[in-house]
């Protein structure tokens, strides 16, 4: 009874469903603050204690206010089950970090991961706009497309590089678990510091792309091709669409502060300082991540493919290609 009773709270409570949606929205909060504040306006301010509150007010709007508009090839339940389901995958996702009081460890566990992040949650954005059709959807779908190919590839190279040095040395391995409580020790290495340098900044730049911030923000380019593939999406539709792509962001983020940047490490994960050290850590990354989208404006799609496999993909097999290198040596 204990364990089931674990088991539901891990993925009711913490760090499932409640923890990921707050997180979630809080990701946003901070991105739409911090940008506000950049380009010198007030960003979210009323709802809540500064401010905090806004991106749920926005979304129990979506859900229970705002008109669904559909039209005859529409198949909004079936957008709104994929919606659910690519969610389902990012709170799934999040039981394989070590800040799991109930969490799943394996040798090999990085590929379920990645099943769940680099394939449900694209696939599922990808069959929400299908469910949804219009011309705009479709220029959008096939811009997302491009997109992926060449983004989760670099994603998964990135963090596939610290795998790669803590399984020489730990179990299990290309285990989360193994990797996030041992990859601070790569850092003081020169000769393992240099390819996680590669992985960090290639995380960073496909965290701008699967966020589609600028100037990754091709596939909605909203002035240009209204808003892309979530032209046709109103109401509830829209509004878990837009949960979704916050709990994408959230988990990406979480996955470079543990698999990248050690999490609470050195510090023991339930003390304090390594509380603090995982906050300010996870700020950090997505304080970048918005310097980042107000510095730059919206690139065409062949700059986008170009960049991201500039700074993102080559990096980081770069990088895999660096850490294997030194696991054999």
């Amino acid at each position: 009874m204990e364990s089931i009773a674990l088991w539901l709270v891990s993925l009711i409570v913490f760090p499932g469903l409640l923890f990921t949606i707050a997180l979630a929205l809080f990701t946003q909060y901070l991105v739409r603050k911090w940008s506000g504040r950049l380009q010198k306006r007030m960003g979210p301010t009323y709802v809540g204690p500064f401010g905090t509150l806004q991106p749920l007010a926005d979304l129990i709007k979506l859900v229970h206010a705002k008109e669904e508009v559909v039209h005859r090839y529409s198949m909004p339940g079936l957008a709104k089950f994929f919606g659910i389901l690519g969610i389902a995958a990012g709170i799934s996702a999040m039981l394989f970090f070590p800040l799991s009081p109930l969490r799943i460890v394996s040798d090999y566990d990085y590929l379920v991961y990645v099943y769940l992040v680099s394939i449900w949650i694209p696939v599922s954005l990808l069959l929400m706009s299908l469910a949804m059709p219009g011309p705009y959807t479709s220029i959008g779908v096939s811009r997302f497309l491009s997109f992926i190919t060449v983004m989760e590839p670099a994603y998964f190279a990135a963090l596939l590089t610290p795998m790669i040095l803590a399984s020489a040395d730990y179990k299990p391995f290309y285990s989360i678990y193994a990797t996030s409580i041992t990859v601070w020790r790569y850092w003081v290495n020169p000769l393992t510091a240099l390819p996680l340098v590669l992985a960090l900044i290639a995380a960073i730049v496909t965290l701008q792309a699967k966020a589609m911030f600028n100037p990754f923000n091709i596939p909605e380019a909203e002035q240009e091709i209204i808003a892309g593939f979530e032209t046709e999406f109103s109401g509830p539709v829209l509004g878990i669409a837009s949960l979704l792509h916050d709990v994408d962001v959230a988990v990406t983020a979480i996955s470079i502060v543990y698999l990248l940047l050690g999490g609470p490490y050195p510090f023991p994960h339930l003390s304090i300082p390594g509380i603090l050290v995982l906050i300010v850590k996870y700020l950090a990354v997505v304080f970048v991540a918005t310097v980042i989208r107000n510095a730059f404006g919206r690139y065409r799609l062949e700059q986008a493919l170009y960049t991201i496999f500039k700074y993102a993909l080559v990096p980081s097999l770069i990088a895999a290609v660096l850490a294997t290198i030194y696991v054999w040596m």
